[in-house]
This record gives structure tokens, sequence and C-alpha cells, in this order.
């Protein structure tokens, strides 16, 4: 796997709170609706894949062993809202609502 965060890949993503770790994958989608905003199809590409790979750090932290099936589940409704027809009705403006509380969370040190 070619780690596009090398660094949070090489073991500093662990050392993150929940909150930090799913504010920086917020972070990523706000990447994502702007790239898909402006129709710059490169940089849309690339947010998603940065995401995708936030996501699967996350889910791969020994500590996230209880959250993961919520984890996981955000995953899916991440990759669904880039369908045209999504299963879930989801869009990304929710998702990035949703991921802003963790953020807040985050800034807060909780």
């Amino acid at each position: 796997m070619n780690n596009l965060h090398q660094q949070l890949a090489s073991g500093s993503w662990q050392k993150l709170s929940l909150y930090e770790q799913m504010g920086n994958i917020g972070t990523e989608i706000g990447r994502v609706i702007r790239a898909k905003k402006q129709n710059d199809n490169v940089s849309f590409i690339n947010a998603v894949d940065r995401t995708l790979e936030l996501f699967d750090l996350t889910i791969s932290d020994r500590n996230r062993r209880g959250q993961l099936k919520e984890i996981v589940r955000a995953r899916e409704v991440f990759l669904d809202s880039l369908e045209e027809s999504p299963e879930y009705r989801s869009n990304l403006v929710e998702i990035d609502k949703y991921f802003m509380h963790f953020a807040m969370a985050a800034r807060l040190n909780l």
C-alpha cells in the first residue's frame, strides 16, 4: 500500500484521539467537496484516496476496536455519497456536518 499520509501511517495516527482522527477525516471530506464544486477531477480523486486512507488507518488502529462498527459504517456512507444514486440517500454536505462535530470536540480536547 502506498501511503499518502506517510508520517501518520508510520504510527503517529494511533497517538491521536478518536475525535482527532475523525476530525482529520472530515478535513479530507471538506477537500472532496471543494474539488467536486470546482469540477477538479484530479483533486477530487486525490482527496477521496486520502479520505479512504485515513478511514483505513482509523479502522486498523487497535485503540478503536470498540468503535469499529460506527467507523466502518461512516466509511460505507461516505463511499455511498459518491455514487450517482446513493443507496442510503447520503450526501457529502451531511457527512461533512457529521465529521465537523468530531473536529469541534478535538479542538475542545475532549
